[in-house]
């Protein structure tokens, strides 16, 4: 995995490590080895989500583990999940992920997780 930087402001993933089942995903999210095996579950689930995938926020217990990370790259994943999820226990956190960046703004970041997350949030509201 290459995580974003000055000119590219999204991560690329090793494509072959990506498909796995909602099983394998959730061992990894509950024992995670780093946060780049993090952000390739969370790619995956949100790929599964594209393709139709209902299940997903059955995860839900499990990824509000990440809640209150500090990573944008994790917040954004989150935030796209729970975008297209809609999980109502959800919506708490999002708001907390926005005011927390706005005390403390992510540092040297190349993107903003602020436009997904408020995107997220706006989407629960519509």
């Amino acid at each position: 995995m290459i995580y974003p930087n000055q000119t590219r402001n999204y991560c690329v993933f090793d494509e072959t490590r990506i498909k796995r089942n909602l099983d394998d995903i959730k061992v990894s999210l509950e024992y995670p080895k780093s946060e780049a095996e993090v952000l390739e579950d969370l790619y995956a689930l949100n790929l599964m989500l594209d393709e139709g995938n209902t299940k997903v926020s059955e995860l839900y217990p499990t990824l509000s583990k990440y809640n209150n990370t500090k990573s944008p790259n994790i917040q954004t994943f989150l935030a796209g999940i729970y975008r297209k999820t809609k999980v109502p226990d959800a919506f708490g956190p999002l708001c907390a992920m926005l005011i927390q960046n706005a005390i403390n703004p992510p540092k040297d970041c190349p993107f903003d997780p602020n436009e997904e997350i408020g995107g997220a949030i706006l989407d629960y509201l519509a």
